[in-house]
């Protein structure tokens, strides 16, 4: 770097720095934005949109523990800021802290409502995203759970068969004959009873492989799957207290195709409400969702 350009940034002022952060962050210049924004924040360290500035430059390099530090520190100076909460929602989501992760997300989606600002589908994708790798986790803590309780089961069966084995040899009335047959009666039947427990989880886990609600089965506003499903003009299903609050509150327009819409047009989504009783009714799971 030249002198000339040193000391043309140590006389900018934090906006100035900020400017020329946005540029060099539109050119994909990631780093050198970074060294920006941090001239920024040294200047005036109360500002907390640097902070959000320079996370998002770590969130696109993969810098999800620094993203976090700078979305905190935002948030410090501003609880409220939405793309501190939105930024740092995605970075706890990187790093598997799916719980935290969705509490940030979901506050973000609650602050655009509240402060009618348009991110399209990016915070629900997001949240969304963020919903179902949790469930997942939780899906693959109970196979792990129901695998270790099949080990356990089979164990017992083994042991309980050898004892009652260990037994037989012990009574000196069975002839060599009747020992024979009593121990085969008492492998086949340790074998019939572990193959019968093995089908049952079996089956358990043929029906855990379907186990996720699909993405039209649930609101596009609260993502819990649909109870009182309404379709607008527009063709887009929502959950009904979801919409009507969204039209009381942000405006009188569909969220996602942004075209006008009042209350009255709203209209049962008697289908859709068929087609989620019917999951529901197969999949009772799915109320845990």
């Amino acid at each position: 770097m030249s002198s000339k350009h040193v000391y043309s940034t140590t006389n900018l002022t934090d906006v100035q720095l900020k400017e020329q952060g946005n540029n060099l962050f539109s050119a994909r210049k990631y780093d050198d934005a970074i060294n920006c924004y941090s001239k920024c924040i040294i200047k005036n360290p109360n500002n907390a949109t640097y902070f959000t500035n320079r996370a998002l430059c770590h969130l696109k390099l993969k810098r999800w523990e620094l993203s976090c530090q700078d979305c905190r520190r935002a948030l410090d100076i501003d609880p409220n800021m939405l793309k501190a909460h939105f930024f740092l929602g995605q970075c706890l989501m990187e790093m598997e802290l799916y719980d935290e992760a969705i509490k940030h997300l979901q506050r973000a989606f609650d602050l655009s409502k509240e402060q009618k600002q348009n991110f399209g589908d990016d915070i629900t994708s997001q949240l969304r995203l963020a919903r179902k790798k949790r469930w997942n986790v939780l899906e693959e803590k109970r196979i792990c759970q129901e695998i270790e309780l099949q080990s356990y089961i089979n164990r017992l069966i083994k042991e309980d068969m050898e004892n009652r084995l260990a037994k037989l040899k012990l009574d000196d009335s069975t002839s060599e004959d009747q020992l024979k047959e009593k121990q085969q009666e008492i492998e086949q039947e340790c074998d019939d009873h572990i193959k019968e427990l093995n089908n049952i989880f079996a089956k358990v886990d043929e029906r855990r492989r379907k186990r996720e609600v699909p993405d039209y089965l649930c609101g596009k506003i609260s993502f819990e799957i649909l109870t009182d499903p309404v379709i607008t003009p527009s063709g887009i299903t929502y959950e009904r207290k979801d919409i009507e609050e969204h039209l009381q509150r942000v405006g009188h327009f569909d969220p996602v195709t942004r075209v006008k819409l009042t209350q009255d047009q709203l209209i049962p989504n008697f289908t859709m409400k068929e087609v989620v009783d019917a999951f529901i009714a197969e999949n009772e799971w799915s109320l845990d969702y």
